[in-house]
């Protein structure tokens, strides 16, 4: 069973006790945002620190309640799933500067981390991790693309005996390791964004749902206590967005994710685990991906792979996945299962831009599961858009968003068949 208001690993842990008043009064601004997840935060600290400090953050429930406090932590290379699906949309040159950009995301992080002196756990090491022939030779493929866009990091693909450097799992027979990725307690790390934000003149209002918005050469957003007039707006709500917008609800469909944590263990195990306290994922098309954390924990998290459901048992349906991966953590107990939604676009590529006939009303939703990275450079991106223009905002929000029709009725049947065509096509691209 999962319930939205279910304790999660960064709730249980986080280390900033922030809390932010409630909107109550009618106020003015040049920026409102709605959601206080990655995508509104750190496109709010973007504009900040760009000198555009009077803007409004407004957030239904606490921050970070939504994708940003339920993930797995992951700090990965790359935007969107596969960026061959959005070739036709942006061209050959089009695709070599999105993927130029998309190495950017850990290093975005560490900075911020650096400069506003964030308590966020950030460790180094993760590891792509392959079954098979097919897989190994996309890992291969993926160690040139990597290792192509200059980067300082050590990127390594490891076969055979070479797995064990990185994992104490016999499942693998191959994988890639890019010591600059790695993980970090995400909520810690949006608190942290928060504050820094605020500490600039953003203005962040917690338990402040959006009833409706009127558009205009300045826009109303009102909430239960309060409105907000400002000049742009952002949309930032991604799978919470709850068809406030049905021009933004039409192109994206929620799927869940669901995560476990252990009990803490002993060092000599996660040594066993994770010989570089990494963070781990598989390159199938719906992946297991998992972590040791800062208190000795393992947290794994997956999704289902063919059909679609909520299960009933998070922890055993979880542990189940995890013991595949370490047999020997089958005494092991589970500490918390959580899951939530997560908005997911048919091109599985981020989706940013303003809505149609509304230059002044912004967008940013659908990370199809792959947002605590890809926020950080998507966001960078976003607020160029928002403030001064940039060539790559307007080439990422030239690319086509496609309608998920019938999503409100056969929402699950879209869902089953998609997951099914992503794994069959797996096998031809090299991730199954």
């Amino acid at each position: 069973m999962i319930t939205l208001e279910t304790p999660t690993y960064y709730t249980a842990t986080k280390k900033y006790d922030l809390s932010f008043p409630s909107l109550a009064d009618d106020i003015e601004a040049d920026v409102v945002v709605i959601g206080g997840g990655f995508s509104g935060i750190n496109t709010a600290l973007e504009l900040a620190e760009k000198g555009i400090t009077n803007i409004v953050v407004l957030e239904a429930r606490h921050l970070g309640f939504g994708g940003t406090g339920r993930n797995g932590g992951q700090i990965m290379a790359g935007i969107g799933h596969d960026l061959e699906k959005i070739k036709k949309e942006v061209g050959e040159d089009g695709l070599r500067q999105i993927f130029e950009i998309s190495d950017l995301g850990a290093d975005i992080i560490k900075a911020r981390i650096a400069r506003y002196d964030i308590d966020a756990d950030f460790c180094h090491g993760y590891g792509y991790m392959g079954f098979n022939e097919r897989q190994a030779k996309t890992l291969r493929t993926w160690e040139k693309e990597f290792k192509s866009t200059g980067t300082p990091h050590e990127i390594r693909f490891l076969a055979g005996r070479e797995v064990r450097e990185i994992i104490g799992s016999d499942a693998y027979s191959c994988a890639l390791l890019h010591r600059g990725g790695g993980h970090v307690h995400s909520l810690n790390l949006l608190l942290g964004e928060a504050k820094a934000a605020a500490s600039l003149g953003v203005r962040i209002f917690e338990f402040s749902p959006v009833l409706d918005v009127s558009y205009g050469e300045r826009i109303k957003v009102r909430t239960g206590r309060g409105t907000v007039t400002a000049s742009k707006l952002l949309w930032a709500c991604d799978s919470f967005l709850n068809k406030l917008e049905p021009e933004l609800h039409r192109t994206t469909i929620n799927t869940y994710a669901f995560q476990i944590v252990t009990e803490p263990l002993a060092d000599e195990l996660i040594q066993r685990i994770s010989p570089i306290r990494g963070a781990y994922s598989d390159i199938r098309p719906v992946i297991d991906y998992y972590r040791v954390t800062n208190e000795n924990r393992l947290l794994f998290g997956s999704a289902t792979s063919l059909v679609e459901h909520i299960p009933k048992d998070l922890k055993a349906w979880n542990r189940k996945l995890m013991l595949k991966i370490f047999p020997y953590l089958a005494e092991v107990k589970i500490d918390l299962a959580w899951g939530g939604p997560m908005a997911v676009s048919p091109n599985l590529f981020p989706q940013i831009g303003t809505l149609p006939g509304r230059p002044n009303a912004f967008f940013v939703q659908g990370y199809s599961g792959f947002g605590v990275t890809p926020s950080h450079i998507i966001c960078k991106v976003l607020a160029e858009g928002m403030s001064e223009g940039s060539a790559r905002y307007d080439l990422i929000s030239s690319i086509r968003r496609i309608e998920v029709t019938g999503k409100d009725i056969f929402g699950p049947l879209l869902l089953t068949g998609g997951k099914t065509w992503h794994q069959v096509s797996g096998y031809w691209n090299g991730r199954r």
